[in-house]
């Protein structure tokens, strides 16, 4: 009964056909090692008669044993004539991203603004300061209300502000008021007015 190449095995590398593939399985399959490499480099000559543009003029066959090592799944054991990919080149392991280690004292704010005030309460009392610490203070007051929709007390913002800055930014609730933040309604889609006929 004739088979459906949909029920076959997957091609490995699907521009080099179902036949080439089946050579190299059976290249792999032959026990002895000196006739193992007599039908490589059969498979070699034939893949640069099919396809001449892996070697190209200077005759580099390289490429060409790349492929057949990889259509082979990295299972062909033979003396290959040059150095070949490996499976560990071709998909190489993603090197791990150090984590850091040290904790959030509040997660709500984020690690940007404990930087941001650690730098802000570094320098010399100016506008620019005290534009920066207005703004990081209201910055956080709208990253409590994300998480708290009901409100949130400006006195606990200010504490948190100077317990971030350990002291060294300290702003009395009673006098220093921050902005009140209400959350804007979802746009309404445009309705067009019909044309009178």
């Amino acid at each position: 009964m004739l088979q459906y190449n949909t029920e076959m095995k997957q091609i490995v590398l699907p521009e080099f056909g179902r036949n080439i593939q089946s050579m190299v399985e059976y290249c792999c399959a032959i026990p002895d090692r000196d006739e193992r490499n007599v039908c490589a480099r059969s498979i070699a000559e034939i893949m640069a008669n099919l396809f001449p543009q892996l070697v190209g003029e200077n005759k580099d066959y390289s490429q060409i044993w790349d492929q057949i090592n990889i259509i082979s799944g990295f299972k062909l054991d033979v003396d290959f004539p040059c150095d070949v990919v490996t499976e560990e080149k071709l998909h190489p392991k993603p090197r791990k991203i150090p984590y850091t280690a040290s904790s959030m004292r509040y997660r709500h704010y984020g690690k940007n603004i404990e930087k941001m005030i650690g730098k802000v309460a570094d320098m010399e009392d100016s506008e620019e300061k005290d534009l920066l610490i207005s703004l990081i203070a209201h910055h956080m007051k709208k990253l409590m209300l994300i998480h708290n929709k009901e409100g949130v007390d400006d006195a606990k913002i200010l504490r948190d502000l100077a317990e971030y800055s350990g002291g060294r930014i300290n702003l009395d609730p009673s006098t220093y008021l921050l902005h009140e933040f209400k959350e804007s309604a979802p746009a309404t889609p445009h309705k067009g007015k019909k044309k009178k006929k």
